[in-house]
């Protein structure tokens, strides 16, 4: 029988109750309600027992005498977001308040930060809380007492609570001086300050309902003291010129957080610079306006836009003018930061005050911003050169910071470090270094003409301006006398930079060699090293344009025979086949690159290289190449690896690039058909690319007639007795002086075994004595054993770290076979051969060098 039929049984009553909670409309109610709904459910399922309803009807209930009951029994809170945080707000001034009482300043000082994290929120709808107001007043108070008592007392805090203490003494004293003036109002009348809180409360609730205010283009918005500015909420924001600082302290504080909004800063910031009126005011606001732009560019895959930039860069420019029109503000980096916002500094007459910023940082980063843009856009797209005229504007921005600076380190009593004034000369020296005279003296007029005539330059002044040469060598000369380190490195090279690109090779070389920065570079930064891979190659194309074909392939080989150009110049990221380089190390390797335009042509580099190899290397192998006994010296084994590989290729169809055309010169030319290895070399279109390429081929074709003289007579002399000069003159189309000039100097260098007979114009040859198997390996003996010793004291010397004695170092010049020295560094080779010009040009290695057994063997 069904449970529902019991009507006076207790489950029934106990299951009645169950079915009211399932059919009621709260359905989360707590165990207190439910317990009074049992009791109740009891009481109606008597009385509807009384009145005569059984079984299912008991269930049944009246709708509207169950909703009037619910009324009456629940009451519902609703409160507003204003409310919690008010709520909020109380708890954690009843925490500071017992942790006072315990002198507990750990917690102290966490709630302080946590109540100063709310107060923003309640600021959004209405003022500020004067239960905050005396929470900090007497957190203050107390926070004297205890430093009073601290003083006085012998017993030390723990370190926790020494911790919390300092702080909250670091923080509470700037944190009051923006609430002074309530602080001042609370302290004099305690309880009547704190009497009409809630009545004060409830009028801006009142302001809020207000319609939002709408902004109408032309109309004035704002009273005569500045403008408003509706905000989040219909709330107006005032800017004035008196809050100008504590909007800017806001904005400087939020710096670096997350989720903040620069560009909404920036907004913020151009309007305050529109309300400033003060020097003072403009100052600050710039400042701290050029810093947040620059803050939108962070992490060294991302640059400024070209919008930015620019709006940086104009400002900057109002900067130095505000500070050039007013003297008595200085912007200094060593300068102490005015801590009151309420009131603005009032210098004293004759005095000039300090204002915290960097006028060298902000040209820099500038500077930074620009190359990084260009590192990235590609540079064969219109972009490219539309940011690469941005290049003329900064260069007058850093002539006019170089302009002020200068004129404040006139002045003592500021103290302006020299290390400033040396970053912005290095800025300008870096900018003119790798451009054409032509260029500069467009660029320098261009900027002088925006500068005002009264103004100008101590290190290089307008009329240095007009001569390229003497304003590098102005910038330079100042950085030589005034700094160290870097700075003077980079100066040094690119002063030889800037004459090897003019095509002054002697002073470039002379300068280089004096500055032994070849056997220190190793130390110095990556960028520096990268700037004297530059110079070397630049001096080596120099020499070869000037026809010193010697030098120039000493100068390249370091660059070029290492088969990683793009990674030693900065031009590219090689990447090799088994190399295990991390994402971290490739980042910065790309950071590193230069821009398109500072680019040295490869192609050229390597077209330039190959040419010189050619010519010195084909003289060599035919001159080893009759006697395989003599130790072969090999120049460039690049050079040598490429013509092998050529020479075994069966097939080989006209040349296609720079690479082929050179290959199939030195073939004509060993084969001794020079006409035509001077066609193949003539034919590379790259020589366009320089200055005054017909200069350059008939400079080619002239060391191309003479070592094909040369080549022809180291192949062919063992089978003459005598030669004509007249007749070799007519077979290479040179002057018989010239190939009397050629014959002598081989002759002298022993690469020869030969007599000139001036009088009948005649070469006579003299056959040399065979030697014999002891001999030849005697003489390569006693090689091995030079080469032994030397590579000996090499070692010697590095771990001695040069110290060792001449007699250690086997006997100076004599025990070193009369060369110039060790090589040193990452520098051109100084072993009396390239650049020092010290034994004059040997390219043949035929000559005996097997001491005294040598001397004895000619004999």
């Amino acid at each position: 029988m069904s449970r529902f039929f019991h009507a006076g049984d207790s489950s029934s009553e106990s299951s009645s109750s169950d079915e009211e909670e399932l059919y009621s409309e709260e359905e989360e109610q707590s165990e207190e309600e439910s317990s009074e709904e049992e009791e109740g459910s009891e009481v109606s399922s008597e009385s509807e027992s009384d009145d005569g309803r059984t079984g299912a009807a008991r269930f049944m209930r009246d709708v509207s005498d169950s909703e009037e009951s619910e009324d009456e029994d629940k009451v519902t809170i609703v409160k507003s977001a204003k409310d919690k945080r008010l709520e909020e707000l109380e708890g954690t001034v009843r925490l500071i308040d017992n942790a006072k009482k315990i002198n507990d300043w750990a917690v102290i000082s966490t709630e302080f930060d946590k109540m100063n994290r709310q107060i923003p929120k309640l600021l959004q709808s209405g003022p500020i809380p004067r239960l905050y107001i005396k929470s900090i007043a007497d957190l203050e108070d107390f926070l004297n007492e205890t430093l009073a008592t601290q003083k006085v007392s012998t017993k030390k805090m723990n370190a926790t609570n020494a911790r919390g203490l300092n702080a909250v003494k670091q923080r509470i004293k700037k944190n009051n001086k923006d609430y002074a003036k309530e602080i001042d109002s609370y302290r004099s009348d305690k309880d009547g300050y704190m009497l009409p809180e809630d009545e004060e409360q409830a009028t801006p609730a009142e302001k809020t309902r207000k319609p939002k205010a709408t902004f109408v283009p032309g109309e004035d918005v704002g009273d005569e003291e500045g403008f408003s500015t509706v905000g989040r909420g219909g709330k107006t924001l005032q800017y004035t010129p008196e809050s100008i600082l504590k909007h800017l302290r806001i904005i400087v504080e939020s710096r670096g957080k997350k989720n903040t909004d620069r560009l909404d800063q920036i907004r913020v910031m151009e309007k305050l610079f529109e309300v400033a009126q003060t020097t003072y005011q403009k100052i600050r606001v710039l400042l701290t306006l050029i810093s947040t732009r620059f803050d939108l560019s962070t992490g060294g895959t991302s640059y400024m836009s070209q919008e930015q930039w620019k709006s940086a860069e104009r400002e900057f420019g109002v900067l130095l003018q505000e500070l050039e029109s007013n003297p008595t503000y200085v912007v200094l980096e060593n300068a102490e930061e005015w801590e009151d916002d309420d009131k603005q500094p009032q210098p004293a007459a004759g005095e000039r005050f300090r204002v915290p910023g960097s006028i060298v940082s902000c040209v820099e980063r500038l500077d930074d911003e620009l190359t990084r843009s260009l590192q990235q856009i590609d540079p064969h797209t219109a972009e490219y050169v539309e940011r690469l005229a941005d290049e003329n504007v900064l260069h007058a921005v850093i002539v006019r910071a170089l302009l002020y600076i200068e004129s404040v380190q006139k002045d003592p009593k500021l103290q302006v470090p020299q290390e400033s004034l040396n970053r912005i000369v290095m800025r300008r020296l870096e900018h003119v270094y790798f451009k054409p005279s032509q260029v500069v003296t467009i660029l320098e007029e261009n900027t002088w003409k925006s500068i005002p005539e009264n103004i100008d330059s101590t290190i290089a002044n307008r009329e240095t301006g007009e001569d390229t040469g003497a304003l590098v060598r102005a910038l330079s000369t100042y950085l030589f006398a005034h700094s160290e380190g870097i700075i003077r490195a980079r100066a040094m090279l690119c002063q030889v930079y800037f004459l090897a690109l003019h095509d002054k090779y002697y002073q470039a070389r002379d300068m280089l060699l004096m500055s032994h920065l070849q056997e220190t570079i190793g130390s110095f930064d990556i960028n520096t090293q990268i700037l004297f891979n530059r110079t070397l190659v630049q001096v080596g194309l120099c020499a070869f344009r000037a026809g010193l074909i010697y030098e120039a392939q000493t100068s390249l080989q370091e660059i070029c025979g290492s088969g990683r150009q793009k990674e030693l110049l900065a031009q590219g990221v090689q990447m090799q086949r088994y190399s295990q380089v991390s994402p971290e190390q490739e980042r910065l390797e790309r950071q590193r690159q230069l821009p398109f335009h500072m680019h040295i042509n490869l192609e050229l580099l390597e077209c330039v290289y190959l040419t010189s190899s050619m010519l010195l290397e084909i003289p060599l192998l035919a001159q080893t190449g009759s006697s395989p006994d003599i130790r072969k010296r090999i120049i460039s084994k690049t050079y040598r690896r490429m013509l092998e590989y050529h020479e075994r290729q069966i097939f080989t169809g006209p040349p296609e690039n720079t690479r082929d055309h050179v290959m199939q010169a030195s073939k004509a030319l060993a084969a001794g058909e020079w006409k035509k290895s001077s066609e193949f070399i003539h034919s590379i279109k790259i020589w366009e690319l320089m200055s005054n390429p017909e200069a350059i081929k008939n400079m080619l074709s002239e060391q191309i007639q003479e070592e094909g003289l040369r080549t022809y007579l180291f192949t062919y002399a063992p089978f003459y007795d005598t030669l004509s000069i007249s007749e070799l003159a007519s077979m290479f189309e040179l002057p018989e002086r010239k190939v009397a000039a050629v014959v002598s100097k081989m002759i002298s260098h022993e690469e020869l075994a030969a007599a000139l007979d001036q009088v009948n114009s005649a070469i006579v040859f003299r056959k040399g004595v065979e030697l014999s198997r002891l001999q030849s390996l005697a003489l390569t003996l006693s090689d091995k054993a030079s080469s032994l010793i030397e590579s000996n004291e090499r070692t010697l010397e590095q771990r001695t770290q040069g110290t060792a004695n001449a007699f250690e170092r086997g006997g100076g010049a004599g025990g070193r076979g009369g060369r110039g020295g060790a090589r040193g560094g990452r520098g051109p080779r100084t072993d009396g051969r390239g650049l020092q010009g010290g034994q004059g040009r040997r390219p043949g290695g035929g000559q005996f060098t097997g001491g005294a057994l040598g001397g004895a063997i000619k004999a």
